[in-house]
């Protein structure tokens, strides 16, 4: 069985509007479920490639101090 996860997952919420989007990553941040961190990640990938290099700093930023909030 030959599973594409990432295209699988694209395919899920192709077509979806930001209202949407929004609601697939709460929905998945707030049930915490192991099995909803593919696609978070898959949907990371795409915001990363997108992002030009003063986002990805402030995303780098951010995710440092909720790391360390997490200390």
């Amino acid at each position: 069985m030959d599973l594409n996860l990432r295209k699988a997952i694209l395919s899920n919420v192709s077509g979806h509007n930001t209202d949407q989007l929004e609601a697939t990553i709460v929905d998945a941040v707030e049930n915490g479920e192991e099995k909803m961190l593919p696609g978070l990640g898959v949907l990371f990938e795409m915001i990363w490639k997108e992002a030009n290099e003063q986002d990805k700093h402030e995303m780098l930023e951010t995710l440092e101090h909720s790391l360390q909030k997490q200390s």
